[in-house]
């Protein structure tokens, strides 16, 4: 078993460090509320009060935070992971959904520490975290994914590694981007059923088996229907901004038509403008409804 630093209880990282602990491995964790340990350390991990003092030792150092931002503060702040004195060739791994530049300048700080840095963006929801059923979209080294798998195990069903650090960040990026267009087009067609006087009910039902469904679609059909956005929050507006604005920054800079993706962006501005970004994603259609 590895001792393993954890940085962000988040609803993803939590569920995902919870895994990590349930596999045996020594997993010291960091969060900014240190509240939201309460329970990891309950089940048997350490509370560190800095990522630096989390990263002690360890032999792998995983990430799972909101942005460039909180990543950034994360490894380099002044008591960030990477002034730690992690076991020689130690593992960097960063799970969060950031930006591509950001990842290659992280992995240039992380291999000037020492480290094996392996760029891995996750699908799934919360559940799936909790529950070990996340995917893994890797960009590294292959014999560092090779060397680093035992480690990723308990989190995921499945590891598609893309090429090189930077390949995995990349291809999330263009997956949430298709999945920002495709919530805000679900929350479109539905505010114009409506209009038309459809039962919504049935609209969402029969929506769901045709040939428009994706994943995406069934579950925006289902929970925008339900109308219930400030419960159960599995993904927030905030978050989808986010994710929707360096998808088109990824877009723009490598010369693609990305209109679709712009006016995603514009739909989801408008939604944190109005004061939503707490709430979940689902929101949007209320913003087309006003």
């Amino acid at each position: 078993m590895a001792r393993i630093a954890f940085l962000g209880l988040g609803r993803m990282g939590a569920g995902m460090a919870a895994r990590l602990v349930a596999a045996g491995h020594e997993v010291t964790v960091f969060n900014r509320s240190p509240e939201k340990a309460a329970e990891l350390v309950s089940a048997g991990a350490t509370f560190a009060p800095t990522p630096c003092e989390a990263a002690q030792g360890v032999e792998a150092i995983f990430s799972m935070v909101a942005d460039d931002d909180a990543s950034r503060a994360a490894w380099l702040g002044p008591n960030g992971a990477l002034a730690g004195e992690y076991a020689p060739n130690a593992f960097a791994v960063e799970f969060s959904t950031i930006s591509g530049p950001w990842v290659l300048e992280l992995a240039k700080h992380a291999v000037a520490h020492g480290l094996r840095y392996l760029d891995s963006p996750v699908t799934g929801l919360p559940d799936a975290a909790a529950a070990g059923r996340l995917t893994l979209f890797v960009g590294a080294d292959s014999a560092h994914l090779e060397a680093a798998r035992p480690l990723l195990a308990p989190l995921c069903t499945d590891i598609v590694h893309f090429g090189a650090v930077g390949a995995g960040a990349n291809y999330k990026l263009i997956q949430n981007l298709l999945g920002s267009i495709q919530i805000a087009a679900t929350a479109e067609a539905l505010r114009t059923a409506e209009l038309a006087g459809l039962d919504l009910t049935t609209v969402a039902q029969t929506l769901s088996r045709s040939g428009a469904a994706s994943p995406t679609v069934i579950r925006m059909c289902s929970e925008m229907v339900a109308g219930v956005h400030d419960r159960d929050i599995a993904f927030t507006a905030a978050l989808r901004l986010k994710d929707t604005r360096i998808g088109v920054e990824l877009a723009d800079a490598v010369g693609s038509p990305a209109a679709l993706g712009h006016t995603a962006q514009g739909i989801f501005e408008r939604l944190i403008a109005a004061g939503h970004g707490e709430l979940n994603e689902t929101k949007v259609i209320d913003l087309l409804r006003e």
